[in-house]
């Protein structure tokens, strides 16, 4: 019965976590952040195919992050789609303006760039906000950078920038001593 109580009460809150990411503030008040909650049986899958990605890239630490995946209640994955720039001609992205960025040939390694920087901000800022809002019902956490590069290697999403919250209620947080 706890387990179950437990399932309930991640749902909830990753649900919870996916409305602060979508209302945290966003730069020109334009929204390019998305929001996918992962639960259930595909959490095995997504766990496996991190381990096998590491393998084949040779990239070591997806496997660790596999097997939290594999035991945690849900993941909420927070990321940018279709994102615009937005029109400082900053530099910022690494190029001298908006116009000369937006010719840039689109490359995809983990994730697709380059992105405009602000719209980076944009999402830290609505990964800052979930995991706030986790914290704040006392749900274990931790953002992950291979969870998104798994989950675009999978075609679970299209976004061009992805990272993964993964959530557990246990007594000792699964996320940390690992």
């Amino acid at each position: 019965m706890e387990q179950e109580e437990n399932m309930n009460g991640i749902d909830m809150v990753a649900e919870l976590m996916a409305i602060s990411a979508t209302t945290a503030p966003k730069s020109k008040g334009e929204n390019f952040v998305q929001t996918l909650i992962l639960k259930g049986k595909i959490l095995k899958k997504l766990a496996d195919k991190m381990v096998e990605f590491g393998i084949k890239k040779n990239k070591k630490d997806f496997d660790r992050d596999g097997k939290n995946i594999a035991n945690s209640g849900a993941v909420l994955l927070i990321g940018l789609k279709d994102a615009k720039p937005l029109g400082l001609n900053c530099g910022a992205c690494g190029y001298p303006d908006c116009k000369t960025f937006v010719k840039q040939k689109k490359h995809s390694v983990e994730f697709t760039g380059p992105v405009c920087a602000f719209r980076l901000l944009d999402m830290g800022i609505a990964l800052g906000s979930a995991v706030k809002t986790a914290s704040l019902h006392n749900v274990d956490n931790r953002i992950m950078y291979r969870v998104g590069a798994v989950v675009r290697d999978m075609k679970l999403v299209d976004w061009e920038f992805v990272m993964g919250i993964p959530l557990s209620v246990t007594g000792k947080s699964i996320y940390f001593d690992r």
